[in-house]
């Protein structure tokens, strides 16, 4: 196994919190060896100091050393019960007002999230009849994932993987041959992937590319965990910028608005309301 020091560790540590915002305590060192290890690996950089110099001075390293510490657990529909008000209740009330919709999905991972989204949307377009145009921006700072995301080919299971009633895969999905797969492989029709505008974002910079108020709906679910305590509430207020007054606001599960939530009128299950600037 892979041998670090305490400095080599400090360092290395200091550079992902300095370059992403993550934060790994000491209780992840085996998996900071492991993925420093594979890293080496992928860079054919034998040395651990030259590496760390190579993070340092190449800008194509130093992506590759961030993607290698990021988590990608997603899959389609997760948390079914924010797409489940979206179709239900908020996308109604916007598609009476008749004017472009925009979506802000900030932690888009492998893609299964942002394809959730879009085809709650034309469900929910051909439940009510409705032609407003939607469009949707999905963020990650993994250009790994984003260049997946691009792709939309995934392997699906339906003895594990669950959909909603209304789904229907022959109108989302083509399927893919692949002799070399023993799980059926299926790639997203154009009609979705052309609602997604897929862009690398850091939310650790310190502004964000969007405008005031710009989007109608903000997922922002099971990212800000990865973050310092300390650094949520200031990743949290980028992000409730980019969202217009009423405008939805869904979080993941475990995480908390802090002491923004006198912005909020809270719907329960992670939903909210926003009610002021």
């Amino acid at each position: 196994m892979l041998i670090l020091d305490n400095t080599q560790l400090a360092i290395i540590k200091e550079r992902l919190y300095k370059y992403s915002g993550i934060f790994l305590n000491d209780s992840k060192l085996t998996m900071i060896k492991n993925r420093i290890y594979r890293l080496m690996q992928e860079t054919r950089i034998d040395n651990i100091d030259s590496l760390l110099s190579s993070i340092e001075s190449n800008l194509k390293i130093q992506q590759q050393f961030i993607n290698s510490f990021t988590t990608n657990k997603t899959d389609f529909f997760r948390e079914y019960f924010h797409f489940e008000d979206m179709i239900d209740r908020c996308l109604p009330a916007l598609f009476k007002l008749n004017k472009p919709i925009k979506i802000y999905c900030c932690a888009s991972s492998t893609g299964q999230e942002p394809y959730s989204i879009a085809m709650s949307v034309l469900y929910a377009k051909k439940l009510y009849g409705s032609s407003t145009p939607v469009s949707i921006i999905a963020t990650d700072i993994d250009t790994d994932m984003l260049q997946k995301s691009a792709e939309g080919i995934y392997t699906i299971d339906f003895k594990i993987d669950k959909f909603p009633d209304w789904f229907d895969i022959n109108e989302y999905f083509e399927p893919i041959e692949d002799k070399t797969s023993s799980v059926p492989l299926f790639k997203v029709k154009d009609k979705l992937k052309s609602m997604i505008a897929f862009k690398q974002l850091n939310l650790f910079d310190k502004h964000y590319p969007f405008m005031h108020e710009e989007f109608d709906i903000l997922f922002c679910r099971n990212v800000l965990i990865y973050f310092k305590q300390e650094d949520q509430p200031k990743v949290l207020s980028k992000l409730i910028d980019t969202l217009c007054i009423n405008g939805t606001f869904y979080l993941g599960h475990s995480e908390t608005l802090y002491d923004l939530q006198e912005k909020f009128k809270k719907l329960g299950n992670k939903t909210f309301i926003k009610i002021k600037a």
